[in-house]
């Protein structure tokens, strides 16, 4: 077959598709990859709730990739270093010489552990701080029972250094095994096999013998408790939420099925789910075996599961197949949003599907408006900047779109082979955009030629906001919505002859988001009183709802969005509603706020709202 310019110069150059992975330039990390790369971790951790910190050590297992080289470089950020063993070649233990860099504010402090041989394993024994920005640490009042603290990680993007000494890039993958030390009555569990969690007694073992970045390990640690919703599914939440989380969650055996069928079959064996607290600040992260879940998403009614599609989804894109840099992100979550529609799709039907795409197609097109240009493009620049700013709607729907684009172009049957093909191409393996591109020109673009034009996938990839042609998903039931809205707002009949007792929670956020930002404080007392909109119990409604009202000034949301605000820590939920807020002259409101919620938000949520109150 022809090879396309871009894969021919790369055969020039001698690099094979393979060596794509190793060979990216990952600004985020220290580590020495062309030297050593650590094939296996062993963790040996307390749970210290009292001193909010992790002690105990790390073991890396070592592959030497350059004979000549004797120091292993990992990333570090807020952790202190007691002592580093190694182990050599004749099975003896040797304390090693290291140096801890100073501190960056991004990357963190570059750990440097020099051996008088190339060691087989080295053992770093050490403590995190309670800032440590991968982890949060909650008190009892802080959590549904009220009774034990709460522990839980976020290591993606970068913040698993902030808890392991690690070689903290996507381009590496680990297998790695636990053991984790509680008080008796908290249960711990891991992005791994749960098995050995299920027995509650304080002494847990885990093993992950797949391989994964290290942005994916991840452990959490409370009073949880078990349910199993299938064969193949179960929740590890706290009582009080544990059974409305199954509820909620049930048809989650379903996706695997269908996807298993679409896309090949699901490759790490049980997928739990665990509820965090409230203040977790995504609302999901999909760590394999066992995602994190908000319980925002507990509607009672089902409205809100694809959040879990998505976090499903990733078990093929992301965790099965990674980018190798956070400037490739949109390999992981593009890909992602679209695997996760189209289970959407298989189990709730095409309406709802299109639904969702229209929604976030029309939160895109809102948010290109205050993003710069460059960082409109799917493929990222960061330039040194924190990876946790590549996570937009831009990798997330724009991504989305564009293979929605490309299914479109050659038909949903030869686009799924092509994208059945790619997940089983680069399984376990983590790439560039640079090398998708190699693979979607001579897969799809030069396999059925004159449909898409390699330039024409260049703009979607390097050029910034959306092409003049990408897809702009329309629902009918949103056109419906917008005959009955325009009706109201022209004084043509009541809010009783809005039909709302038959809509969607999607039909609500599309009547709600497209409302005049004007809209009248009389209008909007008129909506509310016959709807409750402001004592809402689905979150996503109620903030579409506190963010109309914040910005036309309705004052009765206000008792309802202080609980709000204190009650959850999803970013998503809170922090476009503090920049509403100081946009709109409730800033010395807004602060006070937040003042008496920041201890119970998580780090990642303090940085980012701490900036807005910084200006």
């Amino acid at each position: 077959m022809k090879l396309s310019a871009l894969a021919t110069s790369l055969v020039f150059a001698g690099l094979s598709h393979s060596a794509l992975a190793t060979q990216a330039v990952d600004e985020h990390t220290y580590a020495n990859l062309k030297d050593v790369i650590s094939t296996h971790l062993h963790l040996d951790l307390d749970v210290d709730f009292d001193d909010k910190q992790l002690e105990g050590f790390v073991e890396h297992t070592l592959d030497w990739r350059n004979s000549q080289a004797r120091t292993l470089v990992l990333d570090t950020r807020d952790l202190e270093i007691d002592k580093i063993m190694y182990l050599d070649g004749n099975g003896q233990w040797h304390k090693a010489a290291f140096t801890l860099a100073k501190r960056d504010s991004v990357k963190g402090a570059k750990l440097t552990i020099t051996f008088n041989t190339q060691a087989k394993k080295a053992r770093i024994y050490y403590n995190s701080l309670p800032k440590a920005s991968g982890l949060q640490w909650l008190t009892p009042v802080q959590t549904a029972s009220k009774t034990h603290p709460f522990m839980y990680s976020q290591s993606q993007a970068i913040h698993a250094r902030s808890w392991i000494p690690v070689q903290d890039t996507p381009a590496m993958r680990v297998t790695y095994s636990a053991r984790i030390n509680t008080p008796k009555d908290v249960r711990a569990v891991m992005s791994a096999d749960n098995s050995g969690a299920f027995i509650k007694d304080g002494d847990y073992w885990f093993d992950m013998p797949q391989a994964i970045p290290p942005y994916l390990i991840a452990i959490g640690a409370g009073n949880l408790e078990y349910k199993e919703m299938s064969h193949q599914t179960a929740i590890f939440a706290e009582p009080q939420i544990l059974d409305a989380s199954v509820a909620e969650f049930d048809d989650t055996q379903a996706m695997i099925d269908k996807t298993n069928v679409m896309y090949g079959e699901y490759a790490w064996g049980r997928y739990d789910l665990l509820m965090l607290p409230p203040s977790f600040p995504f609302g999901g992260m999909e760590n394999p075996r066992l995602s994190f879940i908000t319980p925002t998403v507990v509607a009672g009614d089902k409205s809100l599961v694809n959040l879990i599609a998505h976090e499903l989804a990733h078990s093929w894109s992301g965790n099965l197949v990674t980018n190798a840099t956070w400037e490739d992100l949109w390999l992981n979550e593009g890909f992602t949003s679209y695997v996760e529609n189209r289970i959407m799709e298989e189990v709730f039907g095409r309406e709802r599907a299109v639904m969702e795409q229209a929604l976030d197609t029309a939160g895109l097109r809102a948010q290109l408006k205050n993003i710069a240009a460059p960082d409109t493009r799917l493929n990222l620049k960061l330039n040194g900047r924190d990876p946790d700013d590549a996570f937009s709607s831009i990798p997330y729907t724009k991504g989305q779109l564009f293979l929605i684009y490309l299914e479109e172009k050659f038909g949903r049957a030869k686009f799924d082979e092509f994208v059945k093909g790619y997940f089983s191409k680069y399984s376990f393996k983590s790439l560039t955009t640079a090398e998708f591109k190699v693979y979607l020109n001579t897969h799809l673009l030069q396999k059925y030629p004159g449909i898409v034009s390699l330039e024409k996938a260049n703009e979607w990839i390097h050029q910034p906001g959306l092409p003049v042609d990408a897809p702009n998903p329309t629902s009918d039931a949103f056109i419906n919505v917008d005959k009955l809205s325009t009706a109201w707002l022209k004084g043509e009949g009541t809010v009783n002859d809005l039909p709302t007792s038959s809509w969607t929670v999607h039909e609500w956020l599309h009547f709600i988001n497209n409302l005049p930002r004007d809209l009248s404080l009389d209008r909007m007392a008129e909506l509310d009183n016959a709807f409750n909109l402001t004592t809402s119990t689905n979150a996503e409604r109620a903030f579409a709802w506190y963010m109309l009202g914040v910005g036309n000034g309705y004052k009765a949301i206000y008792p309802a969005l202080d609980e709000h605000l204190s009650g959850i820590g999803r970013r998503k939920l809170i922090v476009p509603l503090y920049k509403a807020l100081v946009k709109n002259g409730k800033r010395e409101w807004a602060h006070k706020v937040y003042t008496a919620a920041r201890p119970g938000y998580h780090p990642l949520a303090q940085g980012t709202i701490d900036a807005i109150f910084a200006k």
